[in-house]
């Protein structure tokens, strides 16, 4: 048990042979921490049940009117004290993430960074919550729009990054004066468990305990009350497309808001002229980094028919150097996938594959011994293969020939995802055109980088079906606000607009 040190540094105790409980307090049944690594249970869970889900709510409602009415400034002075907590506890953290969904730790602790980036950010941002003034029509009439807060925000994260998303969605909303409830994947409990420690230790001293709450419980009990629940008008959603699809049905029904991050399917063009060592890494990371469980996950590759037989050799021969193994230990590469329901669709996706005329270049195996090990696979791709148009959360990569820019963008976007994109070209005219309006229709679009590792700075979401949500940067903290027009007469006439005389 040497290995799990780290854990007992997150405050997490009670560490026994058999994995061990934690304290954490739920009334619902039992649910297990498993590691992909070799299938050992790490801990034991009490899930909230319906009880346990209206207390929280309760707090989470009734701490938002104090929280709202706390200066903005001031609310980011929380939130940098939060960021600051957590670059404390940034190694066993991410260690943590590793052991429990399967990342190396390279990627875990590289998730607890990004969680500090967007904390350093909403402080920032606390300042900076503008509105417009516009020029009233009236004589002696002044008006303008400002942003309140808009209430109890419901997260619903998925296990692939199971610190960074809620932290993409909690330190915006916290800043712009809402309280939020977290819903984190069942997958992967004992991270926000440790994740919530943190927060508590900040958040408690200060009396803002009921700011930010944690709901351990399945989707079909306590979710589904949360995303029907017409006390968060917003629901935050990061998962696959049918989940996507069943939260956005429930909470349009009540009239609520949705911000949904669902799946991508996503492409990289490499065009003639292209820096083929900087594809082949940017192709590399994106195919093989989280074992291919990134939303962002590069899983087709259009290859320029000039360079297509080179780069395919290259990418071959770099997938047979992935070290696979321990997500802890400092030379692997590639981790477990998350569980073994991932590791059969693995197989299943393969087999489809292989009926539409797939041809596996690379890999295609499941490795022997324990854990949710597989390899990661290159396939020679035809251009009708309906499977490539599907998003399998695997390492699988399909490769594509084309023969002009415009027939690579067609491909490119036929499919119905629209998370993330990228050409590699030093071609101003390609990269015109890939960024034209009949180029990418992704929400995001590369210049010679590939499609994962977003920061913080921008906007981070995609089109179709990936759900239209923004996140992070930019001005997304308008997600987590409402809009009001305010118009003031400080004059001692009534003129109506559009020179309507009543009366």
């Amino acid at each position: 048990m040497a290995k799990l040190d780290f854990i007992s540094e997150l405050g997490i105790k009670d560490i026994n042979p058999g994995g061990f409980s934690t304290e954490w307090l739920g009334s619902g049944s039992d649910l297990e921490s498993i590691t992909p690594t070799d299938g050992s249970i790490i801990a034991t869970v009490k899930q909230c049940d319906s009880g346990d889900y209206e207390k929280i709510m309760q707090d989470a409602t009734s701490t938002f009117k104090k929280w709202r009415m706390e200066p903005a400034p001031k609310r980011g002075e929380v939130i940098r004290k939060l960021g600051n907590e957590f670059r404390k506890y940034k190694e066993p953290l991410g260690k943590l993430i590793s052991w429990e969904m399967g990342k190396i730790q390279a990627e875990g602790e590289g998730e607890v960074q990004e969680m500090i980036d967007i904390a350093d950010f909403a402080v920032g941002l606390s300042r900076q919550l503008y509105g417009k003034t516009m020029h009233s029509e009236r004589p002696g009439h002044r008006m303008y729009e400002q942003w309140h807060p808009l209430g109890v925000v419901g997260i619903i994260s998925a296990f692939n990054f199971p610190g960074a998303v809620w932290a993409w969605n909690a330190m915006i909303a916290a800043v712009c004066g809402d309280t939020m409830v977290w819903k984190p994947s069942s997958k992967t409990p004992l991270t926000s468990i440790a994740i919530q420690k943190i927060v508590n230790n900040v958040m408690e001293p200060m009396g803002w305990a009921g700011v930010m709450n944690l709901l351990v419980g399945s989707s079909r009990d306590v979710g589904e009350m949360l995303i029907h629940d017409r006390r968060a008008p917003l629901i935050s959603a990061t998962g696959s497309c049918g989940m996507g699809r069943k939260i956005g049905g429930a909470v349009s029904k009540r009239l609520g808001r949705t911000l949904l991050e669902l799946g991508g399917n996503n492409g990289i063009i490499v065009m003639p002229d292209a820096d083929a060592d900087l594809a082949l890494r940017a192709v590399l990371f994106g195919a093989v980094g989280t074992s291919g469980q990134r939303c962002t996950t590069t899983r087709r590759l259009f290859l320029h028919n000039s360079v297509s037989e080179d780069m395919t050799d290259r990418l071959v021969t770099a997938y047979g150097q992935v070290k696979i193994g321990d997500p802890l230990n400092g030379t692997t590469l590639m981790g477990p996938l998350v569980d073994d329901g991932a590791v059969n669709d693995y197989n299943e996706a393969l087999k489809i594959i292989e009926e539409q005329g797939g041809k596996i270049l690379c890999g295609g195996n499941v490795l022997d011994g324990s854990g949710s090990f597989v390899e990661p696979t290159i396939i020679a791709a035809t251009p009708d293969m309906e499977i490539a148009r599907e998003e399998t959360f695997a390492p699988i990569l399909y490769v594509f020939d084309f023969d002009s820019i415009d027939e690579a963008i067609t491909m490119h976007n036929s499919v119905d995802q629209g998370l993330s994109s990228s050409i590699f070209t030093g071609d101003m005219q390609s990269v015109e055109r890939f960024l034209s309006h009949a180029g990418s229709d992704c929400g995001i679009a590369n210049i010679n980088i590939g499609t994962s590792g977003a920061e913080i700075g921008g906007a981070f979401g995609g089109e179709k079906d990936t759900g239209g949500g923004r996140e992070a940067g930019s001005d997304s903290w308008k997600s987590y606000m409402r809009r009001q027009t305010n118009t003031l007469n400080w004059s001692d006439e009534l003129p109506l607009a559009q020179g309507i005389e009543f009366g």
